[in-house]
């Protein structure tokens, strides 16, 4: 599992995350992930582009942070998951938790603007 992350104006942050959200990939990149989600009202876009596989260890990173970064005023957005990753994410019920869109520009006007 690979993590870049890139920061923006207004304290966001894009975070891409390419391979398998699987336990092996999760224990790879859990550390930095949470870190680049902390801080006070942290803007979080995570860009699900890369992700080829998502299981119920890589719902748990999400959401955990999700709710620690809401919990600091923040806000965390999904970006363009592939039609696999996005039926998981739909079937689990994450778009209630975490707003998912399919473009990258709808994404950083919702997380700027809210």
């Amino acid at each position: 599992m690979e993590l870049q992350c890139s920061e923006h104006e207004n304290n966001s942050r894009v975070i891409k995350l390419i391979g398998k959200l699987d336990i092996i990939g999760v224990g790879e990149i859990e550390t930095k992930f949470s870190g680049y989600c902390a801080g006070e009202n942290p803007r979080v876009l995570v860009d699900l582009t890369g992700v080829e596989f998502l299981a119920s260890i890589g719902i748990r990173l999400l959401v955990l942070n999700a709710k620690s970064i809401t919990s600091r005023g923040g806000r965390m957005v999904l970006v363009s998951p592939n039609p696999e990753v996005r039926n998981v994410l739909d079937v689990t019920g994450i778009p209630g938790i975490i707003p998912i869109y399919d473009g990258l520009e709808s994404a950083e006007a919702v997380l700027l603007g809210g």
